[in-house]
């Protein structure tokens, strides 16, 4: 049997899959760490991570496959999804000069602010950098995006996408080409970035060295990368003008696909983001840092972190609707670009001692991260239908009741995730399919929710803006 192998680089862990490249049905998935894995903060807003750990990580979770009898000699091409806007900075002799600054990371905020471009995206977080640590930004012989950094550790030799130039926040969307007004901006030289390769095609093969660490076969093609975001909405099939996906795993996000020359996504507030999407079109982005994070430590906090989410659920719905007048702010993990870059926090508003208890504060939690989506997404436009995988705050019917009934959209969940969406990709980019429309036929729908109790969520999404809104005052 011949496979398509998806790796999926997050923060919190490194998923793989192997997909049939027949039938395009996943057959195998693994991950690593089992728990979270950590993130340094040397600081209150920093986030670091070790790109070894990364490797390390891979070999384990390609282990697992290697222990389940699957022969990843069989592998015809890997496709690589990876956690956005983190900066890889590499010596002369592309090794790591420093752990990466990634995602959440918030110390850029004062460079994007004057830029302007959101703060916690790379080409701020490298202007850090450059003033914080001038003697190792001297080094520097080239940064990279983790996703770029695990395609080189394979065997691929240095090398971005135009996509991911656009995560960086160094995309020029007039020019279709390298922002220099961006780096003369930031005093940047330009050989500081590696050459470009398409985001899907031959964007190198699997050394000898890295076949014997991880037991991939010498020349197995690398054909296809994204951010974990455009990604994921490719998992979803969602690649047309109008097509909106989300996730909600650590973080929140609603990604819209618009046409390039959609010149009302080019005059939208800069708290929405764009990207150059993996097709050449644009994907519109609304972020919450604090979203299933948020959720987490609320189960710790308020309930037990032995119980598992499914009676979270259970306790969160014996609330109301609108959680009795509680309205909880999720933003609680680093700056929000829907917010102007601003850290307020995460916090509970309306606590009615003698009313409230545990059922109302997990519901609340639950609901705030919805209006947190919907608050996004007005910014964004309309939309009529949201595509989601089945994982993490989408698992919750109480989430996806609250998500529908506020929006007005209707969510449909689908059996796939960003590491079969990579090996997909990988598909595409191999010539194994032709299309994305071979490449997804396969994709499954489970489940579909309709909005209802619309008045209610609004009345409470209603309550939960004016909570919000006492911050700008």
């Amino acid at each position: 049997m011949a496979y398509l192998l998806g790796i999926d680089l997050g923060s919190s862990s490194v998923k793989v899959a192997l997909v049939d490249a027949d039938s395009g049905q996943c057959v195998a998935t693994a991950s690593y760490p089992d728990s979270e894995a950590s993130i340094k903060a040397l600081q209150p807003g920093w986030a670091e991570q070790r790109p070894d750990d990364w490797w390390q990580y891979l070999k384990c979770a390609l282990a697992k496959l290697s222990s389940l009898d699957y022969h990843l000699s069989n592998i015809k091409a890997i496709g690589i999804s990876y956690q956005m806007h983190g900066l890889v900075c590499l010596d002369e002799g592309l090794r790591p000069l420093r752990d990466a600054i990634i995602w959440c990371d918030s110390r850029g905020v004062p460079y994007g602010e004057r830029a302007p471009l959101p703060g916690n995206f790379t080409a701020a977080k490298l202007a850090w950098v450059k003033d914080h640590e001038p003697a190792l930004f001297a080094k520097i012989r080239h940064i990279m995006l983790p996703g770029d950094w695990l395609a080189m550790r394979l065997g691929a030799e240095p090398a971005t996408t135009a996509c991911g130039l656009s995560e960086m926040m160094l995309w020029d969307f007039q020019t279709r080409a390298l922002s220099t007004a961006m780096m003369d901006h930031f005093g940047f030289p330009a050989d500081i970035l590696p050459p470009l390769v398409p985001t899907f095609g031959l964007q190198g093969r699997v050394s000898a060295a890295a076949a014997a660490e991880t037991g991939l076969a010498a020349g197995t093609p690398i054909a296809y990368r994204a951010g974990d975001q455009p990604n994921n909405a490719l998992s979803l099939a969602v690649l047309e003008p109008g097509q909106v996906a989300s996730t909600a795993g650590t973080s929140g996000v609603v990604y819209g696909v618009r046409a390039y020359n959609d010149a009302a996504v080019q005059s939208r507030n800069s708290a929405v983001n764009t990207f150059l999407h993996v097709n050449g079109t644009l994907g519109l982005m609304h972020c919450i840092n604090g979203c299933g994070i948020f959720n987490s430590w609320m189960r710790r906090m308020v309930a037990n972190p032995d119980i598992s989410y499914d009676e979270i659920n259970r306790i969160a719905a014996q609330a109301p609707i609108g959680s009795d007048g509680l309205s909880a702010i999720p933003f609680g993990n680093g700056a929000e670009r829907v917010l102007l870059n601003r850290n307020i926090g995460a916090s509970l508003h309306g606590i009615d001692l003698n009313r409230h208890g545990q059922a109302h504060m997990l519901r609340a939690t639950q609901e705030g991260i919805a209006f947190a989506f919907m608050y996004g997404m007005e910014q964004m436009g309309p939309t009529d239908t949201i595509h989601a995988g089945r994982a993490n705050m989408f698992l919750s019917p109480l989430f996806r009741e609250a998500l529908a009934g506020v929006s007005g959209a209707t969510i449909e969940l689908y059996d796939t995730d960003g590491s079969v969406g990579a090996a997909r990709g990988a598909g595409m980019g191999a010539g194994v399919y032709t299309d994305a429309k071979e490449a997804f036929a396969s994709l499954q729908l489970l489940h579909t929710d309709h909005p209802s109790h619309r008045q209610a969520y609004t009345d409470a999404y209603g309550r939960w803006k004016e909570a919000l809104h006492r911050y700008e005052q």
